[in-house]
């Protein structure tokens, strides 16, 4: 961006949009676009890596598009599905694709026929239109991406065949797992005018994107002792793919270096505080990108305030409130883990699931009382508080702070608007028609209703649950979705979907699944098309043609998902339920417990009048409060512009992904996080502006492609070297009970 550029934007940031570090606005601008204008987004981290130009004469819709899409979706769907039943899952990432259909398009545009078929008549087309260009290039991306995302709704395949061992067929599940996904695309069409067009919802992870495409297509000149973009990329992808052979075979406690565990290796109470998968993570911190990013993203992705926001909630959660309901024994805390996702008896032995459930798959009142009342640990039950106070955070948050500018942008969407420069130029193309994605929209529910009705054996989910899975999905995808626009964090509707289901219709776990699948992965999925979305709106891809591949990518990647599923369950003996072996299915084993805990058991009898953890309830009044607590602060002192940067929802919902997630993936996340959006982003500004993204990029595929190497090369058959330094975490006691007279195996009894 040039010196004049930057003057022309030195005005007063409108406080009401404060969302990230900004470059001031022209409060004058208009719908009209005129080339002379000097302008950029007034979001910082957009104005110096997306670029404000467009071509918009390059082909789009080529054949090259059409094959390499084609193929990154399916072989992406096939190698994501064929790893996710494993043991240790692995998930390739569109990146992958991204960095390896270049040479390939390349090669086409040197070698495939240039000739022109059906010349001068309305069929003219021609296999080769030139060389490989990027628009092209992102629409491939665009499919891959449908490859890359799990497709949630094959877990109730598995479940119900699998654990449940019930007969589902195969157009069934196709059914189930087609109209989830395009449930989605249909929220994502009606809110795209409030989350894709309005600069301030800027899609963090995008840049990541934007970066690489840019570094692959763009020429440049060397600096004077320094390297370009392309030759930094191929630099750290060669590093991060060599390196992680350590951390992913030959020394695999880098995961997690819990070094106060090794201090004092027979302390239960030191490995508690110290572990990094099982305990509280002091100090222990992971020298491996899938530790860092496996579970909250890229953090160089992430900007510095939504970083500093996940700190202080993890903090809170995992050094405040956790040891001191731990060690207060609340809910008998010590009878159990001090960290763990497990079902316990009383005792403090674990629950026998199966002996609870009839020949119907219903609750066995009498079993479930000779049993006796299911519980957790004290961690888990306050994660699940914390998921209730971040749903009801997100809905008070978004009414207070972005309230005005969602009925601001609901009446401009009826006259002229402003736009910043990249919606400006979009406007060149053709828009896709709002009728098209209603019309989808209201064909996919239905058919979701004559599903669950015509399917009611197989499926238990009534018509009025698909309608209020279907209000709850449309009620949430706007306040989480802005979330996301502006953090890069994605508060979960697992919970609540659970929950509301678990109330009204209980003992009915295939109905639980499939209700939580219709209101929370529709709603993921509009958040994934609508960043989508926003990717094709920073590189100026004609949103029609945008559609085209994301229908396209989204019918296909379902198709090929359910058919690697469908298969390996039909040909793998004893797949997810034989624990020696490496196909246990740990994703969807977390799935049918859940099924159990909120479907056959219900909320009642854990979070309600007849259950242990009735308090944590007010959890969600908690949640509802502090928003209110943030943004009268910010109005009683406007002044001070880092009150409004507190982002409730990310704060509280900061540890929403634990468990699975451990605390060294976020002590290790925020480290990187800090040291990428504060101490370059401040003080290295243009090696960040240059690098930062792009060393995002190779990161992630670097460790793709070695991932995939060694999982062919010996993951197979399962070959690994044993030695001290492939036991992970080290901390073999941080599991263990401290409650007086508390039995388990490998530990020590306390009297």
């Amino acid at each position: 961006m040039t010196e004049s550029s930057r003057e022309s934007m030195e005005e007063e940031p409108n406080q009401d949009e404060i969302t990230a570090p900004l470059i001031s606005r022209d409060e004058g601008q208009t719908s009209s676009y005129s080339p002379k204008e000097e302008e950029n987004s007034p979001v910082e981290q957009v104005a110096l890596t997306v670029q404000t130009g467009d071509d918009p004469s390059l082909p789009v819709l080529t054949f090259r598009m059409w094959v390499l899409g084609t193929i990154s979706c399916v072989l992406l769907s096939f190698l994501n599905q064929f790893f996710w039943y494993r043991t240790e899952p692995l998930s390739i990432t569109a990146i992958s694709a991204q960095i390896a259909v270049v040479p390939i398009g390349r090669f086409m545009a040197a070698r495939i026929t240039t000739r022109v078929f059906f010349k001068g008549t309305r069929w003219e087309f021609t296999l080769n239109p030139g060389p490989f260009n990027v628009k092209e290039h992102v629409l491939i991306t665009i499919f891959a991406n449908s490859g890359a995302g799990t497709v949630y709704a094959i877990h109730i395949v598995t479940v119900v065949k699998i654990f449940y061992k019930k007969h589902i067929t195969f157009f069934v599940s196709l059914l189930v797992i087609i109209t989830t996904q395009v449930l989605g695309f249909g929220w994502a069409g009606i809110f795209r005018r409030y989350l894709v067009e309005p600069a301030a919802m800027w899609w963090p992870a995008n840049l990541v994107q934007v970066s690489l495409f840019r570094a692959l297509h763009e020429i440049e000149e060397r600096p004077k002792g320094g390297v370009t973009r392309i030759q930094f990329f191929l630099i750290a992808f060669i590093c991060s793919f060599a390196y992680y052979v350590f951390p992913g075979y030959l020394f695999t406690m880098l995961t997690s270096l819990s070094w106060i565990c090794w201090i004092f290796p027979s302390s239960v109470l030191a490995q508690q505080i110290g572990s990094g998968l099982y305990g509280l993570g002091l100090g222990a911190f992971g020298l491996d990108w899938s530790t860092i990013s496996s579970y909250l993203g890229s953090p160089l992705a992430s900007p510095w305030f939504a970083t500093a926001n996940v700190a202080a909630g993890f903090v809170f959660v995992m050094y405040v409130l956790t040891p001191i309901c731990y060690w207060l024994n609340v809910y008998k805390a010590k009878t159990f883990p001090l960290f763990s996702e497990d079902l316990f008896t009383a005792d403090g032995q674990e629950y026998n699931i199966t002996e609870i459930i009839d020949s119907n798959f219903h609750l066995n009142i009498t079993a479930y009382e000779e049993e006796g009342p299911l519980y957790i640990s004290t961690f888990f039950a306050m994660t699940y508080g914390v998921g209730f106070a971040a749903l009801t955070s997100t809905i008070v948050h978004v009414a207070l702070f972005h309230g005005r500018e969602i009925w601001e942008q609901s009446k401009s969407s009826f006259k002229e608007k402003k736009m910043d420069i990249h919606t400006r130029l979009m406007q060149r193309y053709n828009q896709v028609p709002q009728w098209w994605f209603v019309a989808i929209l209201l064909t996919n529910i239905a058919l979701t209703i004559f599903t669950c009705e015509y399917y009611n054996d197989q499926l238990q989910l009534p018509w009025w649950g698909v309608l209020l899975a279907c209000a709850i999905a449309i009620f949430f995808t706007l306040p989480i979705g802005i979330i996301t626009a502006i953090t890069n964090q994605t508060p979960g509707l697992n919970i609540i979907t659970e929950y509301i289901i678990g109330y009204i219709y209980p003992g009915y776990p295939v109905a639980n699944m499939c209700f939580k699948v219709y209101g929370y992965i529709s709603m993921t999925q509009a958040i994934t098309f609508l960043q989508d979305f926003k990717l094709g709106h920073y590189m100026k891809i004609p949103p029609r043609t945008m559609f085209m591949a994301q229908v396209v990518g989204t019918l296909l990647a379902g198709l090929v998902y359910l058919s690697t599923a469908w298969w390996l369950m039909e040909t793998i003996p004893g797949i997810c339920t034989d624990t020696t072996s490496v196909w246990t299915c740990p994703m969807d084993t977390v799935f049918y417990d859940a099924s159990v805990i909120w479907g056959l058991i219900g909320p009642r009898r854990i979070f309600g009048d007849l259950g242990t953890y009735a308090a944590v309830n007010w959890f969600f009044l908690a949640g509802a409060i502090a928003p209110v607590l943030v943004w009268l602060a910010a109005k009683a002192f406007p002044q001070q512009e880092w009150i409004r940067l507190i982002n409730m929802p990310v704060l509280i919902g900061a540890t929403g992904d634990m468990p699975p997630a451990t605390a060294v993936n976020y002590t290790s996340w925020i480290i990187l996080g800090f040291l990428s959006g504060f101490v370059a982003y401040r003080y290295r500004p243009d090696w960040w502006r240059r690098h930062n993204y792009v060393l995002s990029g190779a990161l992630d595929a670097g460790l793709a492609f070695m991932g995939v190497l060694l999982y062919f090369a010996v993951g197979l058959e399962d070959i690994s070297p044993n030695w001290w330094g492939n036991d992970l975490d080290g901390c073999p006691l941080a599991q263990c009970p401290t409650a007086i007279g508390v039995v388990v195996e490998g530990c020590p009894v306390y009297t």
